[in-house]
């Protein structure tokens, strides 16, 4: 297929918040050894790319500083070296920047067949979530079969994921969000328990549900208070993991509950891992959780989807927090 020289995309006027995102244009890049060019059908937004807009996330050295970690579309050109993949395929495919255009490069083992049952438009909304899911609950958290779950923001594309992933293990889902309306989805979305955190004190549920034992691990993407209390709902042995910090990075802890009931705390970042890191992910998101799409024991929910041109009000609706599930760019229209 012939190219174009040029693709429309989106670029930020400096750091600020949703407006400084405007249309633009640029020059569609090359795949080099290793890397697929994909002709994007869609990105996802994330918070990530809000923390980065406001200059509080700087892409880490290398990666394209152009918004936009993951996307769908099919592949337009391969570069040397690449062998699973040929042009026309559908794939979604996590990258390390640039999504918001209508041409990305990304690396070949960092890409993934669209899932069964799942469309390319909601495509876009697997890599992120589902990589760092995957990388905290079950292999930095040790998720076993028959455990005791704490999900926050369980609404979240992070949420969502979250749920079906601790469900997959048999696991008992437990979950903060902000309404009566969220709490009421995530209980028929699969969480056994919901917790409105406006309403009521999420340590004492916890406690009250587990009959005073607490949770075996607790994945949080809030920080800030939520730091001391995440230890009071850990059972013994359990594991707190840390994947953002929507309050705060800081906190006063007291961390003798940590010795005592021989706790772990763990934290990642997707985007600063390795190459290799990312390539092992992918391998296993494809094996374990894309199977569970095909026989429809887990599904997407796509919130909303705003043209490419729009991605300031994308990005206003992420931080407004009213969404339940992902929010995309519809890159082809």
């Amino acid at each position: 297929m012939t190219l174009p020289t040029t693709m429309r995309c989106i670029d930020a006027r400096g750091a600020g918040g949703p407006d400084v995102l405007v249309p633009a244009t640029a020059d569609v890049p090359v795949p080099g050894d290793g890397e697929v060019l994909i002709q994007v059908a869609c990105a996802g937004v994330n918070r990530p790319d809000c923390l980065q807009r406001a200059g509080a996330y700087p892409p880490p050295p290398g990666a394209n500083p152009r918004l936009g970690l993951e996307i769908s579309g099919h592949v337009a050109a391969c570069g040397p070296g690449v062998q699973r993949w040929t042009v026309g395929d559908e794939v979604c495919a996590l990258v390390a920047g640039g999504g918001y255009a209508e041409y990305c490069v990304a690396p070949a083992a960092w890409c993934l067949p669209v899932p069964a049952g799942v469309s390319l438009r909601d495509a876009a909304g697997l890599p992120e979530t589902h990589f760092t899911v995957w990388n905290n609950l079950v292999d930095r958290g040790r998720l076993a079969h028959g455990e005791t779950v704490l999900v926050h923001g369980g609404t979240s594309g992070i949420g969502l994921t979250a749920i079906q992933v601790a469900r997959a293990f048999d696991a008992t889902v437990i979950v903060t969000a902000g309404s009566a309306e969220k709490t009421a989805f995530c209980r028929a979305f699969g969480a056994q328990h919901a917790i409105d955190y406006r309403q009521q004190d999420f340590v004492a549920e916890v406690l009250r549900i587990t009959a005073e034992r607490g949770v075996d691990v607790v994945l949080d993407i809030v920080g800030g208070d939520y730091l001391p209390r995440n230890l009071r709902c850990l059972a013994l042995e359990g594991r707190l993991l840390l994947i953002a910090f929507l309050k705060s990075s800081r906190a006063e802890i007291d961390f003798r509950p940590v010795m005592l009931r021989r706790l772990t705390i763990t934290g990642s970042t997707l985007r600063a891992s390795t190459f290799a890191r990312k390539a092992e992910l992918a391998r296993s998101v494809e094996a374990h959780l894309w199977p569970r799409y095909a026989s429809g024991r887990m599904r997407v929910v796509t919130h909303a989807v705003f043209p490419l041109a729009e991605a300031a009000k994308a990005h206003a609706l992420m931080e407004s927090s009213q969404h339940v599930g992902k929010i995309l760019l519809d890159i082809r229209g």
